[in-house]
């Protein structure tokens, strides 16, 4: 169990099952594969019918985000986030990390039609970031790594309201308001696992939360803010010993599952002229475009707050940052597949642009990671020498 809840471990088995995925497609099981995934599976007596590929990216990617809106408000409440001063340099390196990529990928594909993909480069896979951390970066100091943290989790903040803005089209209002209901009573519940009554208020919690994302799904926004909502809404203590629970399911399986079954992509046969702007735009955005938004970010962040407490961002922890914010991988590919939902070979193309430069980004980040963490402990190294001299 503790190799799952690993983070190293946890980014290998997002990558593999991705590889997996991408390597299937195009084979001859591929169109097997992928006619299941298109298979719809219908809950008798209820509206709610959804193909396979549907019940993974709204219904188990649910899981996902409720883990992680856990861990954002263990950060906002108890972490690295609960003062705006803390907050407020991680801040301003996210967002140079959401503007210049989607400036490079509106550049890239102005006049083609495709400019509603902007959202695709401006995420980072914080599951991903921080395995890389995990196995690259173990002797960076505390406060690099803290700064590293909260900038991803920002980023995953930044995503959220990017799905919960701008793909979001006429939404049910009155489905809306029973959601929120639903969320609210989910809270107050969480209050009372303290007391004798815990075993029914688990049960009670588990039917409004299922409830409650249906609700959001047939409301016409995206069914994982239904997870985030709930996560968010459930008192701190019992929210964390719940994230510890469910951290096995979501490295092992819930990742793992939305990974392969988004890399389930047949290589178009075109030539690479052919491809279309978003692959492009894309490709160039991941990688340079989250480097120079965070690089640069992070650069005027740190002229922020009292000097004691910023962070040491040399040049080479700047490119570590930018590099790690590159690694799109999973909300990413969510972000594609809601962006083109209605041209499915433009999706295509975006899933292997996604792909290569969260590859690309993760090369470069281990190489960054590695070097900075060298230098840290060439500099510990020497100033113990130093004193004991």
């Amino acid at each position: 169990m503790s190799i799952i809840r690993s983070e190293r471990y946890a980014a290998f088995f997002l990558l593999a099952a991705a590889a997996l995925g991408l390597i299937l497609a195009n084979t001859a099981v591929g169109p097997a594969i992928m006619g299941l995934q298109d298979a719809h599976l219908a809950i008798p007596g209820t509206p709610l019918d959804l193909s396979v590929g549907h019940w993974i990216s709204d219904g188990l990617l649910a899981i996902f985000f409720f883990v992680a809106a856990i861990e954002l408000k263990h950060e906002l409440v108890a972490g690295e986030l609960n003062t705006v001063a803390k907050a407020i340099r991680p801040a301003i390196a996210a967002l140079g990390g959401v503007i210049v990529p989607s400036a490079i990928y509106l550049i890239v594909t102005t006049g083609s039609g495709y400019e509603g993909g902007w959202p695709i480069p401006t995420a980072t896979d914080i599951a991903f970031a921080l395995g890389v951390l995990a196995v690259f970066g173990r002797s960076l100091p505390g406060r690099l790594r803290i700064f590293l943290l909260a900038l991803a989790i920002l980023d995953d903040i930044i995503a959220i309201v990017i799905i919960a803005v701008f793909f979001t089209e006429s939404p049910n209002l009155i489905l809306l308001a029973a959601a929120v209901v639903g969320v609210v009573l989910f809270g107050a519940l969480s209050r009372q696992l303290h007391t004798r009554a815990r075993p029914f208020v688990m049960a009670a919690m588990l039917v409004i939360g299922v409830l409650t994302w249906s609700v959001v799904l047939l409301s016409g926004v995206h069914a994982t803010i239904a997870g985030v909502a709930l996560g968010l809404a459930m008192a701190l203590k019992p929210a964390m010993r719940t994230r510890h629970a469910l951290e096995p399911v979501t490295n092992g399986f819930v990742l793992p599952i939305f990974a392969f079954s988004a890399a389930l992509v047949a290589i178009p046969q075109v030539g690479v002229s052919e491809l279309a702007a978003p692959f492009w735009a894309t490709l160039i955005a991941l990688p340079v475009g989250k480097m120079i938004g965070i690089g640069l970010g992070g650069w005027i962040a740190s002229f922020f707050g009292p000097k004691g407490q910023r962070p040491h961002l040399t040049p080479l922890s700047l490119l570590a940052a930018g590099s790690l914010g590159g690694i799109g991988f999973t909300v990413s590919l969510l972000m594609n597949e809601l962006a083109f939902a209605r041209q499915p070979e433009i999706a295509d193309e975006g899933t292997l642009a996604v792909l290569l430069g969260s590859t690309i980004s993760i090369l470069l980040s281990a190489i960054f990671v590695s070097l900075l963490a060298r230098q840290h402990r060439r500099q510990k190294a020497a100033s113990a020498v130093i004193h004991a001299t």
